[in-house]
């Protein structure tokens, strides 16, 4: 069973730096199908996908809204997923999660969702 945990979260001011990781078990990140991705989700907004990584290859794909600021990376040693989020906006503020995904898409391929880390940045 695939499970995965999220750390790192906190509160910052707007232009700081946070790094998250997302801690992964039961998903060989040796496979070539596997992909992992960062949503986040603002209160009363829609869970957004905003980064994903192709674990084996290190392919990455961002959204719009973070492109530039966020970098995602993994370590496969440590089946971890790392989300390095740099300067930061009032607008980032949400809770943070990572899931296994279809890769190519936002889709959750095993319909896990972890606790999810809180990120507040203030003005």
């Amino acid at each position: 069973r695939v499970q995965l945990m999220e750390s790192g979260g906190g509160s910052v001011q707007a232009g700081g730096s946070l790094r998250l990781a997302c801690t992964v078990s039961g998903l060989s990140f040796t496979d070539a199908g596997n992909c992992v991705a960062w949503f986040r989700q603002a209160p009363g907004n829609a869970r957004e996908g905003i980064a994903r990584i192709r674990t084996l290859y290190g392919t990455k794909f961002y959204a719009n809204s973070v492109l530039g600021r966020f970098t995602i990376d993994r370590d496969n040693a440590k089946n971890t997923v790392y989300l390095q989020m740099d300067s930061l906006k009032p607008e980032d503020t949400a809770m943070y999660y990572c899931a296994a995904v279809n890769c190519g898409t936002w889709e959750n391929s095993r319909n896990y969702w972890g606790q999810g880390t809180q990120v507040t940045v203030s003005s």
